[in-house]
């Protein structure tokens, strides 16, 4: 098959492509000013409430974050199924779906409520390993993390219409309203005399609820399709309900991965290492954010092409879109794993142990899972995922048992992430054999594209880099060499090792229309 048929993705004749390049711009602008106003709001959070809270507040959500698996279900059903009528040009089916997908996610509003308030709250007062004097103020902030909970639950469906509409200037534009009120409710810790975690998560309760109206508004003015109306349409709640049950079993083993190692982190050691891991956690979430956002403009228009049977454009998709996402990750993660120690020092000035370590290993396992990205995304897409769930679920659920394991025996709680590498390797190479018969995707191209491809420049750039640490002692000018050199080592490996001639063509053009424009 032709390399002008298969291999570029930023093809500048096509329209589709177009659209996510403008969309990832656009989500770009959004995440480098939440990527500021995150991490400074990190550091100040941290100074305010004081290692101990912040360890609480971590703990404490995450036992409300635990019962996200309900809604992360219908939340990929919401996606995958807007989407895949607006690629079937279907109105009046779109708004049965959605005013589904709105009375389905009040039903799981309530479940959670239900559930949260007699098992989580019995879990909290009875299990968690938290100071006496500071239970009354662990409880308030669970309170008001299940009413911030519910209210993200529900405005799902209006996210979900704005993201597969492609209306990214929305969502950017939003998400930096929201970073930005966050900021504003931490700077007012310091001007009240009330107990500041209480006051942090009635302030974070406010500005959720704020960030709701905004969706729901917009959507209720832009798309006709959203105005709710009560609607119960049987058979579709059971095909959305067949679908999104698959999917809880992999989102339930999702959240168990990441917030049931948090309680596990808990009930073995204290609130230290759980302020550690959610430092840890938002640094990779932070950094993440330049691949999300490439994926989120991509998630559209693969779920649209699987709609158009146009497999080739969707294989292609999958192919860049792994590609890139790697090397998107890949240049931002490689000086920060070098220089975290000097990074964290300068942004928290207050190190909790084992933070260092977790964040490098974090964003290790981050850039095996973004490879998975538009693999995910393609399962979704087809609807037939009770087998993809099944396997990856499992795989998944394998990080909680043997990480309860390894800390029983002794071992340290950097063995929990070591843990989570491993299976995240297994499931890589696991969802490409699922994957084969669903879309008749080629693995050993992918091998070749994508696996061969990032395995090799992650060598090559690594090289220089190791060179400046290993020889130089750590100070305040060596963090400016291990930048430049990984980040130059990064943009000549993927420049003439990770991109083919047709997509380094594309780049020269575009850098010399930016340099043309800008003289």
């Amino acid at each position: 098959m032709n390399l002008s048929k298969t291999d570029n993705i930023i093809n500048s004749n096509s329209k589709k492509n177009k659209r996510i390049l403008i969309n990832t711009a656009l989500l770009y602008f959004r995440m480098l000013i939440l990527l500021g106003v995150s991490l400074y709001t990190s550091r100040i959070v941290l100074k305010n409430l004081g290692v101990e809270d912040f360890g609480i507040y971590s703990v404490v959500g995450g036992i409300v974050i635990m019962f996200s698996f309900l809604n992360s279900s219908m939340s990929s059903a919401t996606q995958r199924f807007i989407s895949f009528e607006l690629g079937s040009k279907n109105n009046e089916n779109l708004q049965k779906i959605f005013i589904m997908c709105v009375n389905i996610h009040l039903l799981i509003a309530l479940t959670i409520f239900v559930i949260a308030e007699t098992i989580g709250l019995w879990f909290l007062n009875t299990y968690l390993i938290i100071p006496p004097e500071r239970m009354v103020a662990a409880n308030w902030v669970y309170q008001f993390s299940i009413l911030s909970f519910l209210f993200t639950i529900i405005s799902v469906p209006y996210n979900a219409f704005i993201i597969a509409n492609e209306r990214m200037n929305v969502y950017a534009y939003v998400g930096i309203i929201e970073v930005v009120l966050k900021l504003l409710t931490v700077f007012s810790l310091a001007w009240f005399g009330f107990d500041k975690l209480k006051l942090y998560g009635v302030l974070i309760f406010i500005v959720t609820v704020f960030i709701w109206l905004i969706y729901r508004v917009y959507c209720f003015r832009k798309f006709k399709v959203t105005k709710y109306q009560f609607l119960w349409d049987k058979v579709l709640f059971k095909t959305l309900m067949n679908y999104s049950g698959w999917n809880l079993f992999g989102s339930m083993a999702g959240v168990t991965m990441g917030q049931g190692i948090n309680i596990l982190l808990n009930l073995f050691f204290n609130p230290a290492i759980n302020a550690a891991r959610a430092i840890s956690y938002q640094v990779n979430g932070a950094i993440n954010g330049f691949v999300s956002n490439f994926q989120i403009a991509l998630k559209p228009q693969i779920v649209i092409s699987f709609a158009k049977n146009d497999m080739e454009h969707m294989h292609q998709l999958i192919f860049q879109g792994a590609k890139y996402s790697y090397f998107l990750l890949y240049i931002i993660s490689l000086p920060l794993i070098f220089e975290m120690e000097f990074v964290l020092k300068f942004w928290l000035n207050t190190v909790p142990d084992y933070t260092v370590l977790f964040c490098q290993l974090i964003l290790i396992n981050a850039l095996i899972d973004c490879v998975s990205g538009p693999l995910i995304t393609a399962a979704q897409a087809t609807g037939e995922i009770k087998k993809y769930q099944i396997i990856i679920g499992s795989l998944l659920l394998l990080n909680l048992p043997v990480s309860y394991i390894v800390l029983g025996i002794g071992m340290g709680p950097q063995t929990t992430i070591y843990t989570s590498i491993i299976i995240s390797v297994f499931c890589l190479f696991t969802r490409l054999l699922i994957l084969k018969p669903m879309i008749s995707i080629s693995i050993s191209k992918f091998f070749n594209e994508v696996i061969y491809l990032v395995l090799l420049i992650s060598l090559c750039s690594l090289i220089l880099p190791s060179v400046i640490v290993f020889y130089v002692n750590p100070n305040n000018t060596r963090i400016f060499f291990v930048i430049a050199a990984s980040t130059g080592s990064c943009i000549i490996s993927i420049y003439y090792i990770g991109i083919n001639s047709k997509e380094r063509k594309f780049f020269k053009t575009k850098l010399k229309q930016l340099i043309k424009k800008h003289h």
